[in-house]
């Protein structure tokens, strides 16, 4: 797709090369000077974000399939975004169109949002990178959130051009250190506007009493406990100084290869795009300042190795089982350290290998599960169905598309990912066994499975403050590395891998599958994930909480200076105003009912969903331990070596998740218990709102799941206004009941992809690719054909 030379309408002749000729109608240029400067838009500036170039008369392109249509405006580059100022915004500014960020406007993109940049030289699209030696006549922005912008320069000033050109690419391209993000920028500036929102009662987990009381929620205190060994990350110092040492180094090499590779070729420039590597035991395991182990492990144990080698509770579920989670000890090939590190886990073994913890299971996602160069591979494959740059290229892969979505391999993906969450769910649900998952450094596929083991046995999870705790308990506080996992600092292309974005989509397809069960909508995931690229945040700039702690100066020895202190993404009265912010929860989501002391005294230790559940038979072992007699397999794992099977068969293994999988479905479905995905071929869909919402063919007006979800709320208010006239007559106080956003109560002016499509600008006329379809007849009058019968059998 993207070696394709359309760039404009269509057509298959090559224009002549344009000189004074305008192909832009006269109605849309501007000829009033006045008239111009009357209507110009003025820059808003986030504190601390400076202007750094511009470039004006830049026609902004509006997709359409044979003519170029557009608005004149300023393009302009800051530290923190780039921005179009359309000199007629009329049109774009009525309140009732947008679901407005109050950070980033409709033709605003930040740095880090940007994915690719292309120019169009002579009708040939080419990939802008370094110093240019001839600049473009038309710019194109291929952004990470799919979006797609089109700006022509052909009428803007020649030296304006270099300059909006050159910033661009140098801004979103080259490689930069974590000082220089807009993050430090914007916290000292707005240091004495920071507010938080006191709605916000997400559980941060960066203090001891955060996980005691997530132990006590789960009712895992009686075997697990807080440690405080890392306070001050004094775990962590002893390697960091080295890392650090060896990550400046890398920079400079880094800034150096992507200088001398400006006047390369492309292919060359894939080969030596500046890179960072920190190999084998420098890629530091991310311990948060406060975790969680089991009882019996000394505390001196954790500091052995950098905490690699020690399992970390993740959750405890209602029968006793847990989930846990260790990262690898670092490969070694000397013998004497090869046998330092097998008595270090013989002495965890021996230490908590005795009741009261249950039998364990093993899952080395490392090495028998997804690796992240499949994920990688997958999703660049898959992005490119949705960066479209105009209709015709739609059009031109619409017969392919199903195909081409086939061979990307990304729903197959989100597929096992769901598949490998419901085996350790049945592990701990059915079996009542503890399930430890290992990993190089626990910081990837880790998070990911674990979030969705919880999302599926936790329902507090499904909840928006749960499942902010839960994000902010297994990513941030477990180590993801948010900066390199979104290159953030465009050092090392290999290391940007979307985890998080694979976790936010599979939750949607539980979402999508079982919508009262979930306190937020698909438009909450959508905007987080929109949000993994606006750096005013420090949720997802850092890669590990003693990053973030030591650049932000908590662990500073300067007294005098004031720590800066960085907004949270959880504060979303930030980006949004109150009427959007009802769109992120969910209208039909219905709060588990609290019992009273009677009931809840009966009930103890029931599970919500235990009575409906086939638990199948445990099976006894001679000698029950958290490691059993499986002490060597888990030191193999651990020591990097590789083995061939895990405890179960495969085919048991298969036997009990079908039979685990298939019951739980033949039941109905309680909302506040376990919840299984369905995982079919067919049941695995695109995350339409996020994926198509910028592709004006892609939506249905008035239709959708808009449409469906306006009717319900309808009928929610007719039964809530009797409600309220049933608790007047008996003298009640009336609850508050959550209203419909305005915005719903229309649907027929809405588009299947609400609220990032509502009200789309003129649709284009399709241009079907194929000549069978252009045999029906004038493509004019089969637009305006309603359900008339069409004999395709000559076609």
């Amino acid at each position: 797709m993207l070696g394709k030379g359309v760039v404009g309408g269509g057509g298959g002749t090559k224009a002549p090369k344009p000189s004074f000729v305008s192909y832009v109608r006269p109605e849309e240029i501007h000829t009033n000077e006045k008239e111009v400067t009357e209507k110009e838009v003025t820059l808003h500036l986030l504190p601390g974000e400076q202007l750094l170039c511009e470039a004006s008369t830049v026609l902004k392109y509006v997709q359409e399939d044979s003519c170029q249509h557009g608005v004149y405006g300023r393009l302009v580059c800051t530290d923190f975004k780039i921005a179009f100022l359309g000199d007629d915004e009329s049109a774009l500014d009525n309140d009732e169109t947008q679901f407005k960020n109050k950070v980033i406007g409709e033709n605003d993109i930040t740095l880090h949002c940007v994915d690719q940049i292309y120019g169009v030289f002579d009708e040939k699209k080419k990939t802008l990178f370094g110093q240019l030696k001839k600049y473009p006549e038309k710019l194109i922005i291929h952004c990470k959130d799919l979006r797609v912008f089109q700006f022509c320069l052909r009428y803007t000033k020649e030296e304006e051009v270099k300059r909006i050109v050159s910033g661009i690419i140098h801004h979103t391209q080259a490689p930069k250190l974590l000082k220089r993000l807009f993050l430090f920028s914007y916290a000292t500036a707005a240091q004495n506007n920071t507010v938080t929102d006191p709605k916000n009662h997400t559980v941060m987990f960066d203090t001891l009493k955060d996980w005691c009381w997530e132990l006590e929620r789960t009712k895992g205190n009686m075997k697990y406990k807080a440690v405080s060994v890392n306070e001050g990350y004094k775990v962590c110092e002893s390697s960091v100084k080295l890392k650090d040492a060896v990550f400046a180094h890398c920079y400079v090499l880094s800034v150096t290869r992507w200088l001398a590779s400006k006047r390369s070729s492309i292919n060359r420039r894939q080969k030596e795009k500046p890179h960072l590597y920190l190999e084998g035991d420098l890629r530091q395991f991310g311990l948060p300042a406060y975790f969680v182990v089991p009882t019996p492990l000394p505390e001196e144990n954790v500091q052995r190795f950098q905490g690699h080698g020690i399992p970390i509770w993740c959750w405890s579920c209602h029968n006793g089982s847990a989930l846990l989670k260790m990262s690898a000890l670092p490969k070694e090939q000397d013998d004497g350290i090869l046998q330092i590190q097998k008595s270090f886990l013989d002495g965890i073994y021996k230490t908590i290998h005795r009741p009261p913890y249950e039998i364990v299971k093993t899952e080395d996602l490392s090495s028998n599960f997804l690796s992240l160069q499949e994920i990688q591979t997958a999703y660049s494959k898959f992005k490119q169905l949705f960066l479209i740059d105009n209709s015709t290229e739609f059009w031109d892969t619409d017969i392919k598309w199903f195909s081409l979505l086939e061979s990307s391999s990304w729903l197959d993906i989100i597929r096992r990912c769901l598949k490998k969450a419901i085996e350790i769910t049945e592990c701990m649900e059915a079996q009542n066994m503890n399930v430890l998952l290992l990993e190089e450094n626990a910081s990837d596929l880790c998070c990911l499975i674990s979030s969705l083991v919880q999302l599926m046995m936790d329902p507090h999870c499904r909840t928006r403050i749960g499942f902010q705790s839960l994000i902010q308990k297994e990513w941030v506080m477990g180590g993801h590395c948010f900066l390199d996992r979104c290159n953030h600092l465009r050092q090392n292309d290999k290391e940007e891998v979307p985890v998080f974005l694979l976790f936010l989509d599979c939750v949607w397809q539980l979402v999508h599958q079982h919508p009262p069960a979930f306190e937020f909508t698909e438009t909450y995931l959508t905007v987080l994930s929109d949000s993994l690229y606006i750096p005013i945040f420090s949720t997802f700039f850092f890669n590990s909480p003693h990053q973030k702690d030591t650049n932000m100066g908590r662990e500073g020895q300067d007294t005098q200076s004031k720590p800066l202190n960085l907004l949270t993404v959880w504060d979303w009265s930030v980006q949004f105003e109150p009427k959007a912010q009802t769109l992120l929860k969910n209208p039909l989501y219905v709060e588990k009912p609290k019992l009273d002391k009677g009931q809840r005294k009966g009930m103890r230790f029931k599970h919500q969903r235990q009575l409906s559940l086939p638990l199948t038979q445990s099976k006894s072992s001679p000698k029950r331990g958290f490691f059993r007699e499986e002490t060597d397999h888990l030191i193999k794992n651990l020591l990097g070596k590789r083995i061939s099977k895990l405890i179960n068969s495969s085919d048991e293994l298969q036997d009990n998740f079908r039979e685990f999988y298939d019951s739980w479905h033949s039941k109905s479905t309680d909302y506040h218990g376990l919840l299984l995905p369905h995982i079919e071929g067919p049941e695995i869909k695109v995350w339409a709102q996020r994926y198509l919402r910028w592709i004006p063919e892609a939506q249905i007006l008035g239709g959708g799941q808009v449409a469906t979800l306006s009717k319900l709320l309808e009928m929610m208010e007719e039964v809530q206004s009797l409600q309220e006239k049933i608790d007047e007559r008996h003298h009640s106080q009336q609850a508050p009941q959550a209203e419909a956003p305005c915005l719903l109560r229309n649907s027929a002016r809405l588009s299947s992809l609400f609220p990032f499509a509502l009200l789309q600008r003129h649709s284009s006329k399709p241009v079907l690719p194929t000549s069978g379809w252009k045999a029906l007849g004038d493509e004019d009058d089969l637009a305006k054909r309603e359900d008339e019968f069409v004999d395709l059998g000559d076609v």
